[in-house]
C-alpha cells in the first residue's frame, strides 16, 4: 500500500512542472507580443512605414453638442419664383455653453439663414459645391453674433462688397471657433 501511494504521487510533480512551464511560455509569448505591439508599432511609425491610428475620441475630450433648428421652407431665386426649398439644419458646437449662446441669437441666425437660402437658385443648391458653400455661409452666419469670423476657402479670392445695412464687422477672436459645423438634416428642393 505504501508503494502504491508513492507511485500515485510521483507523476503529479511532473504534471505540475509541465503546467508551470506551459504557463511560463504563454506569459512570455504574451509579453513579447505586447512589447512588439507597443515598441514595434512606435518604431514603424517613426520610420514612416505605418501611421498610428488616431481615434476621434482622442481629439475631442468631450462629445460635441448638436443644436437642431426647425425646418425652413424658403422660396428660391429661380425665375418665376415657383421653386422652393425645405432645409433642416443642425448646428454642431464644442460645448453646451456655446450651444446656449447660439440659442440666445437663434431668431437672428434663423432670419439670416433664410435670407441666404432665398438668394440661391435651385440649380446652385442641387450641386455639391452649392451645398458646401451654403454650409460655409450658414457657419459664418451662426458665428457672427458670437464674435467669430469664418474665412473664405482659399480658392475664392474675390472680395465681396458690403451690403447696405450689414452689421459692422466685429472684432476677431483669437481662440478657435466653438461652432464647429453645420449639418443638413433634410434638403428638399421642388
Amino acid at each position: 500500500m505504501a508503494t502504491e501511494a508513492a507511485t500515485a504521487t510521483a507523476p503529479k510533480p511532473k504534471g505540475k512542472k509541465m503546467l508551470v512551464i506551459i504557463v511560463a511560455v504563454v506569459l512570455l509569448l504574451v509579453a513579447a507580443g505586447g512589447g512588439w505591439f507597443v515598441f514595434g508599432r512606435k518604431a514603424a511609425s517613426e520610420d514612416g512605414e505605418e501611421a498610428p491610428v488616431e481615434h476621434v475620441a482622442d481629439k475631442h475630450k468631450t462629445p460635441p453638442v448638436y443644436l437642431p433648428m426647425e425646418n425652413m421652407v424658403v422660396n428660391l431665386a429661380d425665375p418665376g419664383g415657383e421653386k422652393f426649398a425645405q432645409i433642416g439644419i443642425t448646428i454642431e458646437t464644442t460645448d453646451q455653453k456655446t450651444s446656449d449662446a447660439v440659442k440666445a441669437y437663434l431668431p437672428n441666425i434663423r432670419s439670416g439663414v433664410l435670407m441666404l437660402i432665398s438668394q440661391r437658385t435651385s440649380e446652385e443648391l442641387l450641386s455639391k459645391d452649392g451645398k458646401t458653400k451654403l454650409s460655409l455661409d450658414v457657419l459664418r452666419e451662426v458665428s457672427r453674433p458670437l464674435g467669430y469670423t469664418v474665412e473664405e476657402p482659399e480658392d475664392e479670392h474675390e472680395a465681396k462688397p458690403k451690403k447696405k445695412g450689414e452689421d459692422a464687422p466685429r472684432k476677431r477672436r483669437a481662440e478657435p471657433n466653438p461652432v464647429t459645423g453645420i449639418l443638413f438634416s433634410s434638403f428638399i428642393i421642388q
